[in-house]
């Protein structure tokens, strides 16, 4: 995992980590993983152009953060699951498409979720 360079100015800090994500939108599912994860929003790569402002349900898989309220956690770790909004859909260098997520409607308790997990690798202090 790489660090933040510098000091991380956002209210809700991102941090370079690849998780399971998946998307639906519009009928279609996709299958990804993301590139930054932060408590408002994701960074992931896809096979198909979806169009900024699109509502997408988002499924992140956080791997290895046991969720208290899951007996079964201990086999694929914490689910955190969420609606969003596609902010930005990017050519990517290798085909496909860079895009962004932002979560428009996420309870507090899967915002909480993404937060415990973020908070281990954040700079203490």
């Amino acid at each position: 995992m790489k660090k933040p360079s510098g000091p991380e100015r956002r209210l809700y800090p991102r941090i370079e980590e690849s998780f399971p994500l998946k998307v639906s939108a519009n009928g279609y599912g996709f299958s990804t993983t993301t590139q930054n994860v932060s408590c408002l929003g994701a960074y992931c790569h896809i096979d198909k152009y979806i169009p900024p402002f699109t509502k997408i349900m988002v499924k992140l898989n956080l791997p290895s953060l046991p969720c208290k309220e899951r007996e079964d956690s201990a086999l694929g770790g914490c689910d955190v699951e969420c609606k969003g909004v596609v902010v930005r859909s990017i050519d990517g260098s290798n085909g496909g498409f860079n895009v962004a997520i932002y979560f428009n409607a996420i309870k507090e308790t899967q915002r909480r979720k993404i937060a415990d997990y973020l908070a281990q690798f954040l700079p203490k202090g």
